[in-house]
């Protein structure tokens, strides 16, 4: 049986995607059958340096070719690195009635709770429903792009779930193709289902509407 894409090298694995995600059939999203236009890029933790530079380098070849179905210039990604955009929700709002920001107040706290705690205390003010999908709503609203791009997950994890964050986009990001950076494996089995299993260890996040970009064809 010949190697999986995603187990092959880089260089392998850049053409692979520059082809699926500068084709015609990707950006026109054809033969979904119904299904969501969500695909996940997987990649060994290990690589995840490789993968931020692979990922630029893309964006960078994607925006030079000349692709027919819009109108012989290239594709515009949008990247949003959930890890960054955390960090921004939480610079920008304000935490005690002094006026401190949030992400102050959580910098002084973090070294002296529980670990749980802080879990908690991270899931409830980074809500997926009440301020990180809003969040990527609003910039999907701003910009003008053919593809997003969704990285950070392994940066955002344990308070952040990449399958919440799936679900949660269904409604507001169906009209664009997107690709989701995992650094883990996209498993199907038909015992146990799809998921994403993060780091190639958890294997409790249950997803299945979503196609390994590695395994779509041009």
């Amino acid at each position: 049986m010949s190697q999986k894409i995603s187990q092959q090298p880089l260089p392998i694995r850049f053409d692979h995607l520059l082809e699926v995600i500068g084709g015609e059939r990707f950006l026109q999203m054809r033969g979904l059958n119904n299904d969501l236009p969500f695909y996940i890029c997987e990649f060994r933790a290990s690589e995840a340096v490789e993968m931020q530079r692979l990922q630029r380098q893309l964006i960078s070849s994607l925006a030079n070719l000349s692709v027919p179905c819009l109108g012989g210039r290239g594709v515009r990604a949008l990247d949003i690195n959930l890890y960054d955009l955390c960090i921004e929700l939480l610079q920008a709002r304000e935490g005690s009635s002094d006026g401190t920001r949030l992400w102050d107040e959580l910098l002084t706290v973090e070294s002296e709770v529980e670990k749980d705690s802080l879990l908690e205390l991270l899931q409830n003010v980074l809500g997926i429903e009440d301020y990180l999908i809003p969040a990527i709503g609003a910039r999907l609203q701003q910009a003008e792009f053919d593809v997003l791009f969704l990285s950070g997950i392994g940066e955002v994890f344990p308070y952040i779930r990449s399958h919440n964050v799936l679900n949660n986009l269904q409604s507001t990001a169906k009209d664009k193709p997107t690709v989701l950076f995992f650094p883990g494996e996209y498993r199907h089995s038909l015992e146990q289902g799809a998921s994403l299993e993060l780091f190639g260890l958890l294997h409790d996040d249950k997803y299945y509407r979503a196609f390994n970009i590695y395994e779509t064809q041009v």
